[in-house]
This record gives C-alpha cells, structure tokens and sequence, in this order.
C-alpha cells in the first residue's frame, strides 16, 4: 500500500497518483477537466502526459458529451470536476450520453461535500450522490480512504461502463492496511460490535471508528462498517451487517435525502427483521461558509454529536 495506517491524506491525492500509472500503464487513458486540474490532482497526468489531457474550460456539459464521445471510440476517458458541478452542470448529459448509452466514462466528483470548506453552499455538494444514484447503469464509489480510493481508480477502469468516483480535499485517516483489497459492492466490517451498525461512507469511515469508540465508553457496543459502493448496493449485504442489532445507523457528508441513508432505507424497509434506522448527515439544507472542521461540527456530523444521535435514538 501507498500510505500507512493512520496517515491523513486527501482521497483526491490518491486519486492523482492512481490516475498518473494509470497513464504509464494504458495508452487509452484520457483525462479531461473542467479547468480546475490543480484542485482536481490531474495536473501530475497533464504534465506526464500532454497529449492525453483536455482542459475543457468551465464547461462540464461539453466536457462530459466530449468523454462520451472518446469513450465511443475506445477511449477510456476520465472526466473531472467539483462534485458540485458534476453532476449538477452536466446532467443531462450524464443521463443520456453517459447512463443511458452505457458509455465508459469514468466521471470524478472531487473537492466533495461539507469540507470543502469556505468555498460555502454554492461549491458544497451535498446531493450529487443522490443525482447519480438514482440513474440506471451507473456505479457510485465513495471510497473512505486514500488506499481504497487508490484501488477503487483502478476496479473503475478495469470496469467497462460509466462510473461516478467521489473524492474529497478533506484529510482523512488510513483505515486500509497492505492487506485490502477493494471489491466494488462489497462492505467492509471495520470493528465488531452487538448492540448498533453503524454503516459509513468516504470521510466518515474513519469518524464512525470514533464514534464507536465513544460508545464503548458509555457501554454501547457498536459493529462499524464502510459502505464505499453506494450503487450497486448488495441488499444481502446490508442486512447481513445490520442483522440482530438494536439500532442500524447510516453516516454521510452528503444530505440524508438520496445518499447512503436513503439506500440503506429502501433496503430496511423491505425486511420486517431488520432493526430502525437513524440517519446521520446533512438534514435537507445548504452548507455554508467555515472551516472543514467547523461545518462538521454544525451539521452534527462530529464524532461526539454523532455518539450523542445514536444514544438519543437507541433509548
């Protein structure tokens, strides 16, 4: 593995350095970006690889319509911007030329989320999940750490189809060892425990280890497991790692309306076994101007806010 356990790295640097061998290993790579390669981490790939890299100007709707069009003619093109933009700027694109065509563009959403920080609402993507999600024929990664997101570059191209990769400029904690290896839909149990689930997604992989742990300290018993496939979503799966727990407990940097929570929902909600859900994320507003830090904290997406929803909803 490239980083070690505990490192904080910023998936979007993993993403970089994934796309850079890529770019050494596959002549059918192609990278375009929306004029922000530097926020984006494709910079490395431009400079590597000149020939291969598009910038398209701020102007993602003919960014995503000029990858279909590569990928059309065996390209597999790797089209970036903020999460904000794509999907928002570019979505009728996306759903016709992308999903529905069933073209091999790999879409990336960085700069993701809350902890982009003062850049505020109108850069703050908090419903770009719930965009792609809902498209037929497009798999969604939100992977939770550098390592993952490093292997998860690589399980997309070795994929044929369209993609959505989202990665953000937030220093998270390796939580993935030497050992991992990234299965897209597969879910990962992190730690074990037999009172609640908690099912995290990207940076809250790491921020729901913590919550577990303020748990324990209050004598609750918390399993936690990363969710970094958020479509296709194993039903199987999800209810394997919710099975027999007083509480199933969804946490995202992204409205509970259409993200990991709602998947999770329409998941629970088919099985008169599985337990109730408490969803953690942002609850249907804009984000604002703040530190990182500061916004997780006022979103009640900080570890001791987070510990305090789960014990108010277990009782």
């Amino acid at each position: 593995m490239k980083w070690a356990i505990g490192e904080r790295v910023e998936t979007r640097d993993a993403f970089g350095e994934a796309l850079l061998v890529l770019g050494r290993r596959r002549d059918d790579v192609v990278v375009l970006d929306a004029d922000l390669q530097r926020s984006n981490k494709t910079e490395t790939f431009r400079q590597a690889h000149p020939d291969r890299f598009f910038d398209m100007g701020i102007a993602e709707a003919d960014m995503v319509s000029t990858a279909a069009g590569m990928a059309a003619t065996g390209m597999t093109p790797f089209a970036n911007s903020f999460a904000m933009f794509v999907p928002g700027r570019a979505y009728d694109q996306i759903r016709l030329q992308v999903a529905y065509a069933r073209t091999n563009v790999k879409l990336v959403g960085g700069s993701a989320g809350l902890t982009i920080g003062p850049d505020g609402a109108t850069h703050q993507s908090l419903d770009d999940i719930a965009l792609v999600r809902q498209l037929p024929n497009l798999t969604v990664l939100v992977p939770a750490d550098a390592n993952e997101t490093y292997q998860a570059v690589f399980a997309a191209t070795e994929t044929e189809g369209p993609f959505y990769l989202r990665v953000g400029r937030y220093p998270t904690p390796v939580i993935f060892g030497p050992d991992y290896r990234f299965e897209i839909g597969a879910i990962q149990e992190l730690r074990a425990g037999g009172d609640v689930a908690l099912l995290a997604t990207g940076i809250m992989a790491a921020k729901a280890i913590e919550v577990a742990e303020l748990l324990a300290s209050r004598g609750l018993s918390a399993a936690v497991s990363n969710v970094s496939t958020i479509k296709p979503m194993d039903p199987e799966r999800v209810l394997d790692a919710v099975s027999g727990k007083r509480l199933a407990v969804t946490m995202e940097e992204h409205s509970i309306i259409g993200g990991l929570g709602s998947a999770v929902a329409e998941i629970v909600a088919a099985d008169a076994a599985a337990p109730p859900l408490l969803r953690i994320g942002v609850k249907d507003r804009f984000g604002e101007s703040g530190t990182a830090d500061e916004l997780l904290e006022a979103y009640g997406l900080a570890p001791p806010s987070m510990a305090d929803a789960v014990l108010e909803a277990v009782g």
